[in-house]
């Protein structure tokens, strides 16, 4: 008799997506395991899904105690050969440690990514309409029209660099295109764009940012990107130019960025992700007139768990079918 397959699941997670792994399963025998039984030493996992609920308010800096029992549960799975997780990056140390074992990593790349997208849109459209100096002149009970303060400038006819093309950036550049702002796009790939006037690859950056109105990074974290956006790259983007970040935070160096902030020559910058999480209460981010800091919460909404969830479901339909998994993560992707 073939051994059930053991699968690490949250309880929480369990409840919801029991019914759809039966149906992924298609009769195959399944043995749902807890974190209890695998640190007891009683059970092992084959595979495992680490739902939104295990990381909880956890970060890749600050990690709860529940969730790092999660993680000492798959370090300790030494039979595990497959991890989803319910993010769209895997460049926490746990997975790059199970990908260095051997064990295939897969993410929900694409399930929030429309969130996203809205996210880094209000945050851009916020910027350009100068809402942060507006919504402080609302708290300090001030009529302060922009008439008075400077007008912005109109942003169909200005240019977006945007880092990355995968969902949530194809998602930002379809809305942006329909606003008028002409788009620059820098990924891996030189194939060509359809809606996008130009094309480069990561390292080619510095010959479009003098051109930037807006550098939008929604691009993956890793070697060739981690610092990306230096002084060196801040140094010839245009004078005035703007920042969305819901990538990671380490693919700018924050001090730079900060200096560029201070002194003019990036004129603002909408920032969902930072090099240190939760953003310390010293970073002069926090205070900064210009930035818009929101704590990692971009993809954040009310069918997140699902579509996580559904993303899961539909790898584990392949994965017992030995088909391909989607979104299979490396440690340099």
């Amino acid at each position: 008799m073939t051994q059930p397959l053991r699968l690490l699941v949250s309880d929480m997670a369990w409840s919801s997506i029991q019914s759809d792994v039966y149906q992924a399963l298609a009769g195959l025998a399944i043995d749902r395991i807890t974190v209890d039984e695998v640190l007891s030493g009683h059970k092992t996992a084959d595979i495992a899904f680490i739902s939104r609920d295990v990381t909880g308010m956890s970060t890749k800096f600050v990690i709860e105690p529940e969730t790092k029992r999660f993680y000492d549960a798959l370090a300790q799975s030494l039979n595990l050969r497959w991890l989803h997780v319910h993010s769209a990056g895997a460049d926490r140390q746990i997975y790059i440690d199970l990908m260095a074992r051997g064990v295939t990593v897969s993410t929900a790349s694409g399930a929030n990514a429309r969130a996203v997208a809205h996210s880094a849109l209000a945050g851009l459209l916020a910027l350009a309409r100068k809402l942060p100096l507006l919504m402080k002149a609302q708290q300090a009970h001030q009529w302060l029209p922009l008439l008075k303060t400077g007008l912005p400038e109109d942003l169909d006819g200005q240019i977006a660099v945007i880092v990355g093309w995968g969902p949530i950036a194809q998602m930002i550049g379809e809305v942006l295109h329909l606003l008028g702002v002409r788009l620059v796009v820098v990924r891996r790939s030189s194939a060509e764009v359809a809606t996008a006037e130009q094309v480069v690859p990561f390292d080619k950056i510095s010959d479009v940012l003098p051109i930037a109105d807006w550098l939008v990074l929604a691009c993956p974290l890793n070697a060739q990107t981690h610092h990306l956006v230096n002084a060196a790259a801040l140094s010839v983007i245009k004078p005035g130019a703007a920042i969305v970040n819901i990538s990671r935070g380490t693919v700018i160096d924050e001090p730079a960025m900060i200096q560029a902030l201070r002194d003019g020559r990036l004129s603002g910058a909408f920032l969902d992700v930072f090099a240190q999480e939760p953003l310390p209460a010293d970073s002069p981010l926090w205070d900064l007139p210009n930035v818009i800091a929101t704590p990692h919460t971009a993809g954040s909404s009310l069918g997140m768990y699902r579509r996580m969830e559904q993303t899961f479901t539909d790898n584990l339909a392949r994965y017992v079918k030995s088909q391909p998994l989607q979104n299979v993560a490396s440690p340099t992707n």
